[in-house]
């Protein structure tokens, strides 16, 4: 895994001096995980520190050449960079710890939740009772992650009606309010997935494949960039402006399925 960080990085260092150093217009989305957390089962490091994480945020906010929008607003805009911040899983510091770190700096920010995962009882997701506080802070909207984590392209046609919509009702029954954007599982994604989120009620779709979305970009199918614990500054700074976009070739592009 390692000899693949260093091959990553060294390529995208490159794309980055040919890229130069302005910033590509268009809709970009971050994913994150957990925030200052040491978690169970980490094997890919998707827990960021806070001290890193407050650097990133700050750096967001201040930067004249970002837009940083609510991911159910977001679009492409003219020769403008706009960016939101998206969480997956449900993890119990994204209250405790990202929360404080992003209402400082006036970020709003989507958790796209699990529903099985807040069920649990885990020491690392959140509570009912914590996803409603959560939910109530300004700026602050929350999203579907399916109902048990499953990568749901590979689900029979019932098995992914009930991931989608039970996931969708536990969540509006417990923070009241509707729910209407969703991250699929594990990046799983196709186009019967993304036509049945439809039909279900979802309006937003955030998908794991790195890239930037232009006005073209089908609104249940965006991409996202994701940001790891291993991400220093330097590289957390390329991703916003398109450095690693290259990475998305890991993946097919559903909107082409």
């Amino acid at each position: 895994m390692r000899w693949k960080r260093i091959a990553a990085r060294m390529i995208s260092e490159v794309s980055a001096l040919k890229s130069g150093k302005g910033f590509l217009p268009g809709f970009r989305v971050m994913l994150y995980h957990a925030v200052g957390s040491r978690l169970a089962h980490d094997p890919y490091g998707i827990s960021v520190e806070a001290k890193l994480f407050k650097e990133q945020t700050k750096f967001l906010s201040e930067s004249p050449a970002v837009d940083v929008v609510r991911f159910q607003d977001g679009h492409a805009g003219n020769s403008s960079l706009r960016v939101a911040l998206t969480f997956d899983d449900g993890y119990k510091d994204n209250l405790y710890t990202a929360a404080p770190i992003l209402l400082e700096f006036n970020i709003p920010f989507t958790v796209f939740v699990t529903s099985a995962f807040i069920q649990s009882g885990s020491k690392e997701y959140l509570t009912p009772a914590e996803l409603r506080e959560l939910a109530s802070l300004t700026g602050v909207n929350i999203g579907s992650h399916g109902a048990t984590h499953l990568p749901l392209a590979g689900c029979d046609d019932q098995t992914l009606r009930q991931e989608l919509s039970d996931s969708r009702s536990y969540i509006e029954d417990v923070i009241g309010r509707e729910v209407t954007s969703v991250a699929y599982p594990h990046g799983s994604v196709n186009i019967r997935v993304r036509d049945a989120a439809q039909d279900i009620g979802y309006t937003r779709g955030a998908c794991s494949r790195f890239g930037i979305n232009d006005e073209s970009r089908d609104p249940l199918l965006l991409c996202r960039c994701e940001v790891v614990a291993a991400d220093s500054e330097r590289v957390f700074l390329q991703k916003v402006k398109g450095a690693w976009d290259w990475y998305r070739w890991r993946e097919r592009d559903p909107a082409h399925d």
